[in-house]
């Protein structure tokens, strides 16, 4: 049932969402360049590997050795108008309709994070990455990082159809008014 609820809700919005689709790509081409999507290998279900798919808000600007400069120096402003929107998430959307992620979920981290969690932080795995989650509506960046892991994990004991609703609608009113 999941699976057929993340399948219409990401088709749907792709469809929705594919004049502002053009219009995002169109602006990252022209101020930023090719390539427009930013895709990065993160652990989903089970910890397995799948590519991450966000709109670029980044330049590869370097410095006089080669080495890309910091994140907070190649962050472009329109990067970080999108980014401040939660424009950069929308390709996730076909991670969704591809099956690698879920509409909700714990935030796919990085591959890294793996061999850091203890047994109860690697049950983030058991279920599908999602575009949001609990942590994300309950302080996101703003919390600290055990209790972070620790909301994923609550919410995967916790999870049900009204939770997501819930969910969901959180996450759009943090997206509309901007908190967090």
């Amino acid at each position: 049932m999941r699976r057929l609820v993340d399948v219409i809700i990401s088709s749907s919005a792709i469809v929705l969402l594919l004049p502002l689709f053009v219009i995002i790509m169109s602006i990252i081409c022209l101020t930023i360049g090719r390539p427009i999507f930013f895709i990065q290998e993160r652990p989903g279900l089970n910890a397995k590997i799948f590519k991450l798919i966000k709109f670029r808000t980044m330049s590869n600007s370097k410095d006089s050795k080669g080495s890309l400069l910091p994140d907070h120096e190649r962050l472009t402003r329109f990067g970080f108008i999108i980014r401040s929107m939660s424009l950069d998430e929308l390709p996730s959307l076909l991670n969704v309709f591809l099956g690698n992620m879920s509409i909700i979920g714990p935030r796919p981290l990085l591959i890294e994070y793996l061999p850091l969690y203890n047994e109860n932080q690697s049950r983030r795995h058991e279920v599908k990455p999602g575009i949001t989650g609990w942590a994300q509506i309950n302080g996101r960046n703003h919390i600290e990082w055990g209790k972070r892991l620790e909301l994923d994990v609550w919410y995967i004991d916790n999870r049900s159809l009204l939770l997501d609703l819930k969910i969901i609608f959180l996450t759009i009113k943090k997206v509309i008014f901007r908190e967090g």
